[in-house]
Parts: C-alpha cells; structure tokens; sequence
C-alpha cells in the first residue's frame, strides 16, 4: 500500500506526467464515447422512399452550405420534449443517409430548419432571403439579393451527381441528363427556396408499407 501511494504522490507533484496521463484518459473516454456514433452514423441506411436530392435541390443545398447558413441554423431535431414541440418530431440518422456533408450544425442563432419544409411560402422564403426583415422585423440575419441574380451551372451539379453516385447516391444516368432541362431558367434563390422547401418533407423516412391481410 504504501509503494502504491508513493506511485500516484510522484504523479501527483510531476505536473508535466499528471498532464499527460489526463489527457490520455480523456482522450480514451471521449473516444469510447464518440466512435459508436460515428460508426452508427457512417452505416446508416436510407429506407424505402427515401429519394436523393433532385438536381435544383442539389444544387440549392450546396447554395447553403457555400452561404454558411449552417452557422446560424441546425438542422437536428433533439429528442427532448421542449425541442419536438417547437420543431416537430426529432431527426433520426436515416434523414441525412445522402447529406455530404450533414447539416446538424452546432449553433442555433436561428431557428432549426430539420422541419421547415412547407411551413412557409415560396414567397415567404424569397422576401425572407432577400430582405429578412421584411417579414421578419427582429430578425439579424443578413440580405442575399445576389441569389435572385445568379444562375446555377448544369455542368457544375451534373458532375456533383457522378461524384455522389460514386459514393453510392442512386443516380441513373437519365438523372444526370435531365439536369440541364432541370435547371433551365432557375435562379440560385429559386435552388435554395426549393432546397428549404423539402427540409423534412420530401427526404423524410416513410413508414414501412403495412402487410397485407391474406
């Protein structure tokens, strides 16, 4: 006992030991606690009727992300009573089975979008993206007019769709030639309010079809 107790009082008066020890076991709980999720995250399967971004979509979500509207808005629904309330029904893996990269986010100085798809008009998302104070007079998040202005490069999203087809999002190459008719006379804004528009609506996990009754 008492050799013992000389073995943690030198690790206790060697600061530069004591250091490094701490930080091996944090760094082999936070380990232990991370890596399942990770895991679980990566082999997460999208279910039956669970479609991967059209090409306006597609085109609207990398509009988002190159905005860092990630920043400011998540886009996980936590399964705690005072969240589902606000939110609706809390986010599980499978909803992100074709984000790359997911769009949790970590900040909330707006509100989480998981659940936004139709809660609000085409319209309503347009004066909000370009004039947010226009329909929402407290709101701090800043004007986008130059969405209106651009045009979305087919080419640019055709290739992104063979990208993600490489990593196993299920595009066929009809999907692929239809991008240029898809994108015809579209707008960046028009992208991302269709991008919006979808959020827990169009890529939702649907319910298993019941069986039938013989």
């Amino acid at each position: 006992m008492a050799l013992r107790y000389k073995h943690f009082e030198a690790i206790e008066k060697n600061a530069a030991l004591l250091g490094v020890l701490i930080a091996i076991m944090v760094s082999l709980g936070g380990l232990a606690e991370i890596t399942p999720l990770f895991v679980k995250a990566s082999t997460a399967e999208a279910p039956p009727g669970y479609d991967p971004y059209d090409p306006l979509r597609l085109a609207g979500k990398d509009i988002y992300v190159r905005e860092g509207c990630y920043l400011c808005h998540s886009q996980m629904v936590r399964a705690l009573r005072f969240e589902t309330q606000r939110y609706g029904a809390h986010s599980v893996a499978s909803e992100s089975a074709y984000d790359r990269p997911f769009q949790w986010g970590s900040k909330r100085t707006g509100p989480d979008l998981a659940r936004v798809g139709g809660k609000y008009s085409d319209e309503w998302h347009r004066l909000h993206l370009i004039s947010p104070r226009t329909v929402v007079p407290e709101s701090n998040m800043p004007n986008y007019p130059w969405l209106a202005e651009r045009g979305i490069d087919a080419a640019v999203v055709q290739q992104r769709m063979r990208t993600l087809r490489r990593l196993g999002d299920p595009y066929t190459d009809e999907d692929i030639a239809s991008v240029s008719e898809a994108l015809a006379d579209k707008t960046e804004l028009d992208a991302i309010v269709a991008y919006l528009q979808g959020l827990g609506t169009l890529n939702k996990p649907q319910a298993p079809d019941a069986p039938s009754t013989p």
